[in-house]
């Protein structure tokens, strides 16, 4: 029997922009989201995946939630409102 996988929204981190810079240029290198970004890539979340529904509207990868969450934790943030704004680029530099 054939396993569905989960509808997950499709997010690119590694994308290029309509413009020259990739959001990975845009990054300082010795910045945490870094660090963050690697350790939980690293975590085997195959069982949270087995529990997600594969009917119905395609939900946020659990991944980049939890990237989110622990970069709120790191970042002494931890309003929702507040992190929302933390994680959108500035890129008037």
């Amino acid at each position: 029997m054939s396993r569905k996988l989960p509808n997950f929204k499709p997010y690119y981190q590694h994308q290029l922009m309509a413009f020259p810079p990739t959001f990975d240029e845009l990054i300082p290198q010795d910045h945490p989201v870094r660090i963050i970004d690697q350790v939980i890539n690293s975590i085997n979340i195959d069982g949270i995946l087995d529990k997600y529904y594969k009917t119905g509207a395609s939900s946020y990868h659990p991944l980049m939630l939890l990237k989110v969450l622990i970069y709120g934790y790191v970042s002494n943030t931890y309003s929702s409102r507040k992190l929302a704004l933390a994680c959108k680029p500035e890129f008037d530099n």
